[in-house]
Parts: structure tokens; C-alpha cells; sequence
């Protein structure tokens, strides 16, 4: 019986495919193990998506063959750059594109010289890596955006959903395994069911969702600006168990740099919007994201994007430097910004935030929230509690809470908030 092992890289959505690797492989009776001594094989699925990205995956491949065991890379990395990775780490055994997932059974026979029978990858067969209580749902593939500094599309193709009665057979799979948190994803979740013009759409998807009780927390992630409709942000209002949590990557406010990265929609529209939500679900919570240092963003632009974050005080807020990606419009701007520059606006829009995020924060104190139990520490007999306010992605920040009672992870409680930190919350159980 052969051992593997797998590393997984990157996004949510790279994720769900190595949790079907090792689906595939656990179901051809191979052992997964945790640890690369104890491994035949090793699994790298990489990320390509920004440089620092691509650092980092080529720094585990490097680690990994030091081992001397059998290594096969997959993934994003390997989708943009297989022929010049083959050339320049020769000590790999195996490279395997994304869009060569469907052979990848036969490419890992052909390495182990057809020693073992090996299954075809199935989105349906799933070693979820997830914590017990909680799964991803990847409902769509690639991306049409084609934003300018963007090579999702490169590497991920153009926008594919998922068929529906796929989703509603791998949710009540999940729903058997005792998941209650179910989290969408894709690379533009808003966008499904626009290629089928049959009038499914993500409303359509939720509404079907909902039917499976199991499901405690249905959550979206990842929400394109422009296609957030009316229908869209009433259906969320009206169903308490899809979390009022608006997950939306502006990237930026100023007209200008929007239209230099080929967005759509003006600082006018989104602001428009998220007064709307506000509006319509006034606890609901905002995530956004901002590229700063932009080929050409001056400092009047910077000087916009600070007063747009003051304005609207999102409650979390994520800020990445420009990365320069080959292949992207963007690449061939002109005017790029310094390195220093883009670290310089970078640290000033965080310091903004951090003021914006505890004032946001101190607004919860008296609330009492619902959550499932993510966590414990016996040293500090403190738990951790997940709610409508933090995604399980680990950039929100986290609720803590004490109890003279134990509880079970994956257990559903409420939680009052008596402190609040930069980051953070804190509370004691409601009994």
C-alpha cells in the first residue's frame, strides 16, 4: 500500500481540488499520511496567483524533494509554467496541469509503473481537510472578469457553473457527513447560473441549499460588485440562515484606477450599493478587499481610496500590493508604481482600517450572537466561536469566549460580546 502525503497551496477553491485528490487516492486504497517521512509520495498543489504566491509554492517544492521521495506538483503554478518548471526542477517526478486533472489517475499509474489501479478524480469523492463541522461548496470554474491585473482567467479558463443537480447531490452528500457549515465559492460566485439562460442564478441555488436542514450557516464568498442584485441581498435578509456577511472585492475606489484595471462599475455604483445593503440588513457585515499601488494610482487616487474606507467604515478589510503578473493587460502599463511606494500606502491604508475595525468592533459589545464552536484551548480554557461576523478563512479575526461548561467543537451556542479588540471579539456563553 503506498503512502501520500499533500500539501496544499493557496485559495479555498485550490482546496476543494486536493481534497479530491486525496478522494481519489483514499478510495484506490492508498494510506494518506501527515508528514513527508512517512510518505512514498508527495503531493504539491500549488497557487500561482501573485508572486508572493508563487514563491511560496516553489519554496515547497525545493523543501520537499530534499527528501528523496517521489514528488508530483499540481495545480495553479503549474498550469501557467509546466514547461519551464520541467527544465528548471528536473527533480520532480510528475507535473500535472489543471487542465490535465482528468488523467491524473493514469499520469500517477504510469509514475508508480501501473503497480496500482487508480480511480478517476470525482468531485463527489471528497477527503474533506475541512474541520468536521464546516465544507466547501466550489459551485462554478474559472473566470470572464478578465480584470487587468488578474490571471485567474489564464489559469482557470473561462466562467463554467456547475450543474444544479450536481451541487444538490454533492450538498446532501456533505449533509450526511454532519456538515453544518456550508461555505460557496468560486472565482465570481454572483455569476452563477448565467451561462445556462435558463434563469437559474445564485438565488436558485440558495433556495434549493436551504432545503437541506443540516445546514446551520450557508455563506457566500467572494460577491462581484455589479452583479449583487436586489433579489440577491432581500433573499439573504429574509433567510437567517444565510449568513447577512457581504464578502466584496472593490479593489479600489477611485474611477480612474477602476478603469485602468478594466472593472466595472464606478466609486458612484459601489457606493449606491453598499448603502443599499446597509439599508436593507443593517447587521449585515462587510469584507472588502483593495489592490494598492496600481500601474499609475497617484497620489490623489490613494488619497480617494483612504476617504472611500474612512466613509463607509467596512467592518473587515484586506489590502494587497500590486503584483506585476506576465500575461496580464496590466503588466504592459506604463507608470508602475515603486515598490516602496506600494508598501508605504499599503502600511497607511492598514493603519486606517485597524481604527475602523476596532471602532466596528466595540459596536458589537451587548450583542449576542449565534456561532458554532470552532476551537478550544485547554492552557487557557477558552473557546472559539464562529458567527455571521467572521468567514473560516482566517482573515476576520476571531471570537473567544469562556464557559464553565464544556462544549463540544462543532456545537451551536450563543455567545453575549462583553470586549472588543482591533481584531478581535470576546464574550461569555449564554446559557
Amino acid at each position: 500500500m503506498y503512502k501520500v502525503g499533500i500539501i496544499s497551496l493557496g485559495c479555498a477553491k485550490n482546496l476543494v481540488d486536493s481534497e479530491m485528490i486525496l478522494g481519489m487516492l483514499d478510495a484506490s486504497n492508498f494510506k494518506i499520511v501527515n508528514t513527508i517521512e512517512d510518505s512514498d509520495i508527495i503531493i504539491v498543489n500549488t497557487c500561482g496567483f501573485i508572486e508572493d504566491s508563487k514563491k511560496e509554492s516553489i519554496e515547497n517544492i525545493l523543501d520537499v524533494i530534499k527528501y528523496g521521495k517521489k514528488v508530483a506538483v499540481t495545480g495553479c503554478l503549474v498550469e501557467r509554467y509546466k514547461d519551464e518548471l520541467k527544465e528548471s526542477i528536473p527533480e520532480v517526478d510528475l507535473w500535472v496541469s489543471i487542465s490535465e486533472y482528468g488523467k491524473l489517475n493514469e499520469l500517477l499509474e504510469d509514475l508508480l509503473k501501473k503497480e496500482v489501479e487508480i480511480d478517476k478524480i470525482n468531485p463527489f469523492v471528497r477527503m474533506l481537510s475541512t474541520p468536521e463541522y464546516m465544507a466547501y461548496l466550489r459551485i462554478s470554474e474559472g473566470c470572464n472578469n478578465c480584470c487587468a491585473y488578474c490571471a485567474i482567467p489564464l489559469i482557470r479558463g473561462h466562467f463554467r457553473s456547475r450543474p444544479l443537480d450536481d451541487l444538490l447531490l454533492e450538498a446532501s452528500l456533505l449533509e450526511k457527513k454532519g456538515i453544518k457549515e456550508l461555505v460557496l465559492i468560486s472565482q465570481d460566485t454572483t455569476r452563477y447560473g448565467s451561462d445556462f439562460n435558463n434563469g437559474t442564478n445564485i438565488v436558485t441555488l440558495l433556495k434549493e441549499i436551504l432545503k437541506f436542514e443540516g445546514f446551520k450557516s450557508i455563506r457566500l464568498l467572494y460577491l462581484y460588485p455589479d452583479e449583487i442584485s436586489d433579489e440577491l441581498i432581500d433573499f439573504i435578509k429574509d433567510n437567517p440562515r444565510v449568513a447577512p456577511y457581504f464578502d466584496i472585492p472593490l479593489q479600489h475606489s477611485s474611477n480612474k484606477v477602476l478603469k485602468g484595471m478594466l472593472r466595472r462599475g464606478t466609486q458612484e455604483d459601489y457606493q449606491k450599493l453598499i448603502d443599499k445593503i446597509r439599508n436593507k440588513i443593517p447587521h449585515a457585515i462587510l469584507r472588502t478587499t483593495y489592490i494598492v499601488g496600481f500601474p499609475g494610482e497617484s497620489d490623489d487616487d490613494f488619497v480617494n481610496l483612504v476617504a472611500f474606507t474612512k466613509k463607509n467604515e467596512f467592518d473587515h478589510m484586506g489590502a494587497f500590493k500590486y503584483s506585476r503578473e506576465d500575461g496580464t493587460k496590466a503588466y504592459e502599463y506604463e507608470n508602475q508604481v515603486s515598490e516602496a511606494l506600494k508598501v508605504a500606502r499599503l502600511n497607511k491604508i492598514m493603519d486606517v482600517q485597524k481604527k475602523i475595525s476596532y471602532e466596528a468592533n466595540k459596536a458589537h459589545i451587548g450583542e449576542i450572537m449565534d456561532g458554532i464552536v470552532i476551537g478550544y484551548n485547554p492552557k487557557t480554557q477558552i473557546y472559539k466561536l464562529r458567527s455571521y461576523w467572521n468567514a473560516p478563512d482566517d482573515i476576520d479575526g476571531t471570537i473567544s469566549f469562556k464557559s464553565n461548561k464544556e462544549i463540544k467543537i462543532g456545537e451551536i451556542v450563543k455567545v453575549k460580546i462583553t470586549s472588543a479588540f482591533v481584531y478581535d471579539l470576546y464574550g461569555e456563553l449564554v446559557e
